[in-house]
């Protein structure tokens, strides 16, 4: 009896928070318990909140007295005790079932009660900052995950289980909670594994009270607004796209740098080639352009049939397109942003085509309708299209078109046939990268390509491809064969990276005529003249050199191409005696052999991201990592200077006086140049991370310099831009500045950051005007800021906040634009205030475009488009 009363007094001592590993043990010892009571009831009491058996004193009650008689006193004497104690034992059982009721919440818990971590991306603030009248956390080095949440204890507890229920006792009073729950039991909990999927679109809404509109980018809310002027704005659907549209008027640029043979003239005297998503017919007489926009990313081959009218032409992987996941029946299409009605129906196709045209594909056109005539390839090119060519012999049925994956696949076509074509046959054609693919010109069956340590001559039997791989013998075999070409006699003619012109006897696969060393460095181009005449291109020593069809070379003539401009990248033959040269510097020279080259074609080299245009007249200037700033002539398409600078260049701003351009580059330095000389009028540094934005006030009293270091520095202009002093750093953003814009009075600065935040700031003082809502009816002489009220409807459901990378209100407020991630201009009506608004879309930008901006009086708009580095001037049309 006295080891039954001891487990019993051992038991009822249990704390209610102390810790279990494991429900099942809790059950156990609950129910050794209830058997241990149930067994029989024994003499306990409270003390200091304390669950206690009383000790049976063993020297007066001995069993031989409780033998001897007394055994009816004791029992009688513990019932009553027993009875006493009724509610503590019950208030124990209690007890023990709300621990076993707690550890089955923390096991069994489902995924979901705890708060979710923060998504990888979202970083720990290091201050707090005002955004929109409301403190907010910024973002700023180190990643930050929600603490899992605690349970409120201090409620009461309420059992659920209906085996527990029983326990409860008769007059309803419960157990006290501890006030303080046990470590060990919060331990066993494990957070909800972190969601890595997108994050959750949320519908924007407005409140009225306060009017402002609150929109979601990335589950971020952002509150903008409304001015006072419109008291009844309610969110309904988004506003309908404007009446006016924009019709591609010029392309500034050309790609050299890493393309082969795209330069061709054409019967009607246009120069062909190709930059971004646009293939450009460039009439150098009569300064006239056309365009072929039926691809969807960067072309990046190009091959003209026998017939000189029909055009193939070769794309890339398009990237991510989340613009067609979001593209809605609000979304106007692209075709209008070509030149002629022909273009438009050239567009309208590819718009109904299915989103599989932004993989790799053959695109084949006629060049006076520019309407496409067949889609080929259609999911079976990998990476992409990077060499193309007809047949000749055969009246050019036939279409070789080589892959830029791995395995180099090269197939043969019946491009005629089908609605899509016919593919004959295809093979892995080389483990190493493929430069080069033509058929033979006398020889329909016989295709030749060359690429890194090889030259191929491939035959087509019963339509299976055979390949005989060429041999050196004696000669070094070179690094690259990079060009091909075709003598009248049916010789094949090659170019390497040794400098070295071999000749190859025709279907032979030896070397039959060695001119070595012909160029110091590699020979990037090869043409035969219509004379006869081979002329080769220098990589590197940057010369035109002629040879005759005994390949000796013609000492009278020799011309080395302006450093400026680059070496040679291609070659073909112009009008008459004109020699067309394409470089990899990305211009277009014409000349010829008697006579100097000059440049038809010039744009730049490295990534663009600067562009400001003139307050008062049709120019605009760009600049670029390249370290080039650029002035343009809008009416004349024409450069009127050009500058190199030490650094590469992010960003510009003209003065409003015209005078002076403000250029902010990628070192933490910025400078003042003048409009008209070049001359360097100053330089400052601030901070050593690139200037996103140049903006002068209207008055042309201050600069404000947007950095990537979070601060926007301010200066006071004076003597009409040419003297610049310090006024003060404005300090409150707690990511990389986007966008500036002044307000029309010269007073305020709005601004946007890399975490969306809109702040407003006084620029004589440089403080931040933390009231969003004061600021309400301020009228801004510029709509450049991505996030605001007026722009808030440019914003497609599911954007990141980054899609959009810039938007310029037209001078008369009735439109503005934006340039998107996805190569897209996008013209909006202004006030552009309703979320998910309607716009008109155009193509023609490969890369994300990184600025657009209207000239002064709004008849043209410029966009510059970021690793594709092409400049592209619309025209605004009613």
């Amino acid at each position: 009896m006295a080891e039954i009363l001891q487990c019993v007094s051992n038991e009822q001592q249990i704390q209610v928070d102390v810790p279990v590993s494991n429900e099942l043990q809790i059950h156990q010892s609950e129910q050794t318990v209830c058997n241990d009571l149930s067994a029989k009831p024994h003499n306990v009491s409270e003390e200091n909140n304390n669950i206690m058996l009383e000790p049976i004193d063993e020297e007066s009650d001995s069993w031989e007295d409780i033998l001897n008689g007394d055994m009816e006193d004791r029992i009688a004497v513990l019932e009553k005790k027993v009875a006493q104690q009724d509610d503590e034992i019950v208030c124990l059982k209690t007890a023990l079932a709300d621990v076993v009721r707690r550890m089955s919440n923390l096991e069994g818990k489902r995924p979901g009660k705890f708060s979710p971590a923060r998504p990888s991306h979202m970083v720990l603030p290091s201050k707090l900052n005002m955004s929109n009248g409301t403190p907010k956390k910024p973002i700023h080095n180190f990643p930050m995950a929600k603490r899992p949440s605690t349970p409120d204890h201090t409620k009461k507890i309420t059992n659920s289980n209906s085996d527990l229920r029983r326990w409860a006792s008769a007059d309803g009073n419960s157990f006290p909670s501890p006030a303080r729950r046990s470590s060990s039991l919060t331990n066993l909990s494990s957070p909800k594994p972190r969601n890595t999927g997108p994050p959750v679109s949320k519908e924007a809404n407005y409140n009225k009270e306060e009017g402002f509109v609150k929109i979601y980018l990335r589950g971020r809310g952002i509150t903008m607004y409304a001015p006072s002027s419109m008291p009844d704005y309610t969110i309904s659907k988004g506003a309908q796209a404007p009446s006016q549209k924009l019709k591609l008027d010029w392309v500034y640029g050309y790609r050299g740098r890493d393309c082969r043979s795209n330069l061709h003239l054409l019967p009607t005297g246009e120069v062909i080639y190709f930059i971004a998503a646009v293939v450009v017919m460039y009439n150098v007489e009569e300064e006239m352009q056309r365009f072929y926009l039926g691809h969807t990313d960067d072309v990046k081959c190009i091959a003209i049939h026998p017939d000189k009218v029909t055009i193939a032409t070769g794309q890339v992987a398009g990237h991510d397109r989340k613009s067609d996941a979001k593209k809605s029946p609000r979304t106007a299409s692209a075709a209008s942003s070509t030149s002629s009605s022909t273009e438009d129906a050239a567009d309208d196709e590819t718009d109904s085509t299915d989103i599989k045209c932004y993989v790799p594909h053959v695109r084949i056109w006629d060049s006076i309708s520019l309407t496409t005539l067949r889609i080929i390839g259609i999911g079976e090119f990998e990476r992409a299209v990077c060499c193309i060519s007809f047949s000749k012999a055969d009246g050019g049925s036939h279409l070789v078109a080589v892959d830029e994956a791995n395995d180099h696949v090269l197939s043969v076509w019946e491009w005629n046939k089908g609605e899509k074509g016919t593919k004959l046959t295809e093979t892995k054609s080389a483990t190493e990268p493929v430069l080069a693919a033509e058929f033979h010109p006398m020889d329909h069956k016989q295709i030749i390509s060359c690429g890194k340590s090889h030259i191929s001559f491939w035959t087509i039997e019963d339509n299976r491809l055979t390949k005989k791989s060429g041999v050196f013998e004696k000669h070094d075999k070179p690094k690259y064969v990079t060009c091909l070409a075709f003598a009248d006699n049916g010789d094949v003619i090659s170019g390497d990276s040794n400098g070295n012109i071999f000749v190859w006897g025709k279907g032979n696969t030896r070397i039959h005529y060695a001119v070595p060393s012909a160029h110091e460095g590699p020979i990037f181009g090869l043409y035969v003249m219509k004379d006869g005449t081979l002329l080769s291109g220098g990589g590197k020593d940057r010369k035109l050199l002629a040879w005759d069809r005994r390949y000796i070379q013609k000492t009278d003539v020799e011309k080395e191409l302006p450093e400026g401009t680059g070496p040679v990248r291609t070659i073909t033959q112009g009008k008459d005696n004109q020699i067309l040269i394409g470089t990899t510097k990305n211009a277009i020279l014409q000349g010829s052999l008697t006579s100097d080259f000059y440049s038809i074609v010039q744009a730049h080299t490295d990534e663009l991201w600067g562009l400001a245009v003139h307050p008062a007249s049709r120019q605009f200037l760009t600049c670029s990592y390249d370290r080039h700033i650029i002035l343009w002539d809008s009416s004349s398409h024409t450069q009127v200077w050009t500058k190199t600078i030490d650094d590469g260049c992010q960003s510009a701003g003209f003065h409003p006086s015209g005078t002076v351009i403000a250029i902010g580059t990628v070192t933490g330095r910025w400078l003042a140049i003048d409009a008209a000389s070049r001359d360097l009028v100053t330089v400052h540094t601030d901070g050593n991370e690139q200037h996103d934005c140049m903006e002068y006030s209207p008055d042309g009293h201050y600069l404000a310099v947007g950095s990537h270091d979070n601060y926007i520095y301010v200066y006071a202009v004076s003597e009409n831009g040419y003297k610049y002093n310090k006024v003060g750093r404005c300090n409150g953003h707690s990511s990389y500045i986007t966008h500036l814009d002044w307000s029309a009075d010269s007073q305020y600065i709005q601004s946007n950051s890399g975490d969306y935040e809109i702040l407003f700031w006084s620029a004589s003082t440089c403080r931040q005007v933390t009231s969003a809502s004061s600021m309400r009816d301020i009228e801004w002489s510029s709509q450049h800021c991505t996030l605001g009220f007026s722009v808030c409807g440019i914003w497609q459901e599911g954007a990141d906040g980054t899609d959009v990378n810039a938007v310029c209100r037209s001078h008369d407020k009735t439109v503005a634009v934006s340039g998107d991630d996805f190569g897209k201009v996008n013209l909006f009506k202004y006030p552009c205030c309703q979320p998910k608004s309607h716009s008109n879309s155009y193509s023609g930008h490969s890369s994300h475009v990184t600025c657009v901006r209207f000239l002064k009086d709004d008849s043209r708009l410029i966009s510059t488009g970021g690793k594709d580095m092409s400049i592209m001037q619309w025209r605004l049309s009613s």
